[in-house]
């Protein structure tokens, strides 16, 4: 597809289909996430991908059994694959501690920050990365980890500093409808009202 054509037709996916996904598309979709733009070439943020029989500990962790009856989007627990992006503050802070972003004063630690970077740059690779799934045919959702991230993160041994952005389910489209969020229906702005030129 023309990147135009991807952009416009992406939709985040929330039915899908059990069919496994080849760790080398995988390999091949975070290649591409990592040329996203990164300050200093950071590359701060880290993808823990879990497959298998990890994805059902995933659900036990966020969603738990007696939640599940009045879960909307059921065919979202057949993603074969859940990646997890985290966004390392402290990397920036040592990244511009070198000599040749010293000068920024930002090295000073994450309080030095007025934007975190590392936030923005993770967010940068995520939606690098939800283009090439679709443009590969591949569904694709990210959505929010509200509960059990405690959890989560004791059992998969992340380090505490790490910041989590959310998840990635990933995997083959469902053949059934995919029910669709309830902000679908709200209109997309267009750009004359998003443009503001010389001044608010």
């Amino acid at each position: 597809m023309q990147f135009a054509d991807v952009v416009r037709s992406r939709r985040m996916t929330r039915a899908f289909s059990a069919q496994s996904v080849d760790p080398l598309v995988i390999s091949s979709l975070v290649d591409l996430a990592s040329r996203a733009p990164s300050a200093g070439k950071t590359q701060g943020w880290h993808l823990v991908v879990l497959q298998g029989s990890d994805v059902p500990k995933f659900w036990d962790d966020t969603l738990p059994t007696s939640r599940r009856e009045a879960f909307r989007f059921k065919k979202l627990l057949d993603a074969p694959i859940i990646a997890l992006p985290f966004a390392d503050p402290n990397a920036y802070v040592e990244r511009y501690s070198l000599p040749d972003k010293k000068q920024t004063g930002l090295g000073a630690g994450v309080d030095a920050w007025p934007t975190p970077y590392w936030t923005v740059d993770t967010s940068f690779a995520v939606m690098t990365l939800l283009h090439a799934a679709h443009d590969l045919g591949l569904g694709a959702l990210f959505f929010a980890v509200f509960n059990g991230e405690s959890e989560l993160r004791a059992r998969l041994e992340v380090p505490e500093h790490m910041q989590l952005l959310g998840a990635v389910a990933i995997g083959w489209p469902s053949v059934e409808e995919s029910a669709v969020g309830a902000s679908a229906q709200r209109q997309r702005r267009n750009p004359d009202e998003i443009i503001h030129y010389s001044k608010w």
